[in-house]
């Protein structure tokens, strides 16, 4: 069985090989977006698997307790990277989809209005957290899952992206220092 491995040496190649594969989609969700499907990188494992080392690098020594997941690319994602960190995974959804009482936070993202879910045992008291998704935009997503983190009361430790889109700024919108993304554009 192949296993991810753990790169104790710089992997040079991993953002040409990522962007390599990466698929635009014209006029997704609406028209006039360019949308980045990350699905040929989830495809191939070993290249899954080096992804899931990068983005959760950063991040290791710093006593990660719960990794947040975004619905839904942010699962695919944050599950990983959980298990690469030794923390829970809690999943982030729309309103609606999860079983237990929940808290809930509404926002505004580039294409419209929506809402995400964390139920409301998800955290305790001074965790510390990692918001994991796919792509970061305006980050008005990830600034919605911060606020359900400090709802909670946990601490957010930082936001792991695999693509920053840097030209609509959401990482300045988060705090730059908090944000780390394996691509830029």
């Amino acid at each position: 069985m192949n296993t991810p491995v753990i790169m104790s040496i710089p992997d040079t190649t991993l953002v040409d090989d990522v962007t390599a594969r990466l698929r635009d989609v014209p006029d997704f969700p609406k028209p006039g977006i360019i949308f980045k499907d990350i699905t040929p990188v989830l495809a191939d494992p070993r290249l899954f698997g080096r992804v899931i080392t990068a983005m959760s690098a950063p991040f290791r020594g710093q006593h990660i307790t719960k990794v947040v997941g975004i619905e839904a690319r942010g699962f695919l994602l944050g599950a990983p990277i959980a298990l690469a960190l030794h923390a829970g995974f809690v999943p982030a959804r729309k309103p609606g989809k999860l079983p237990y009482r929940s808290v809930v936070e509404r926002y505004s993202l580039e294409y419209g209005a929506d809402g995400l879910e964390l139920h409301e045992d998800a955290l305790q008291q001074g965790e510390r957290v990692l918001i994991v998704d796919d792509v970061l935009a305006t980050g008005g997503t990830a600034e919605a899952s911060s606020r359900l983190v400090k709802k909670l009361g946990g601490d957010l430790v930082g936001y792991s992206f695999l693509i920053n889109l840097d030209f609509l700024g959401g990482a300045k919108r988060l705090g730059p220092d908090k944000v780390t993304s394996l691509l830029t554009f």
